[in-house]
């Protein structure tokens, strides 16, 4: 990757820039939290999330899916409250990130897979609104990584030459699958480690 003019930039968010705000570490929490039967839980969940986060259910339609088929003794705001809170934020790649885009002048794209209502609130939450000129979530799109259609769309709607173009995901697979396209791709291992290969393409702060 070295010597090459970046022009844009397509960043992941959820264990890039912030924790997976609904991972299986959330989710137990809220198992134990809410004293539900983790076993039906997570059965429910692997059946209906990937529908949520491409955008064909509400954060409602899915909690009733899988907390609320039954009479429970929280209501569904009290659930979806405790969701946005396991919500972290890597203040110091954040920070990398935005100070990479102004000294680059990149375009910088938000390219993950997030629920709609939980995008939402992580993008206003932690100011990334700030950080991406365009996002392209698998709720807005209807589409999941690594579905090749998402990731051309992305393209597209970036107006990106592959060449002059580089993608950031802590998931293997979807990186070496946005390879298959000619798009430039750093498997995100830390913050270090992605300094140390953003040299090679020629973004550096010092």
């Amino acid at each position: 990757m070295n010597n090459i003019a970046i022009k844009t930039l397509f960043l992941d968010i959820g264990g890039v820039l912030l924790n997976n705000g609904w991972g299986h570490e959330s989710r137990n929490k809220a198992i134990d939290h809410f004293k539900l039967d983790g076993e039906a839980f997570n059965k429910r969940h692997l059946l209906t999330f990937e529908t949520y986060e491409e955008g064909n259910l509400t954060i409602q339609e899915y909690l009733q899916r899988i907390v609320f088929y039954e009479r429970r003794s929280f209501l569904p705001d009290d659930f979806i409250e405790f969701m946005f809170r396991q919500s972290t934020a890597f203040k110091d790649t954040i920070l990398f990130f935005r100070a990479i885009k102004e000294r680059y002048h990149l375009q910088v794209i938000a390219l993950s897979n997030e629920g709609r209502e939980l995008n939402a609130y992580r993008l206003a939450a932690f100011q990334l609104t700030s950080l991406f000129d365009a996002y392209i979530s698998s709720s807005f799109v209807h589409r999941r990584k690594p579905d090749l259609v998402m990731f051309r769309m992305a393209l597209d709607i970036a107006q990106a030459v592959p060449e002059h173009s580089l993608y950031i995901d802590d998931t293997l697979l979807f990186v070496e699958v946005i390879r298959g396209l000619g798009v430039n791709a750093i498997h995100y291992q830390g913050l270090d480690e992605a300094k140390r290969q953003l040299k090679e393409v020629g973004l550096r702060l010092e």
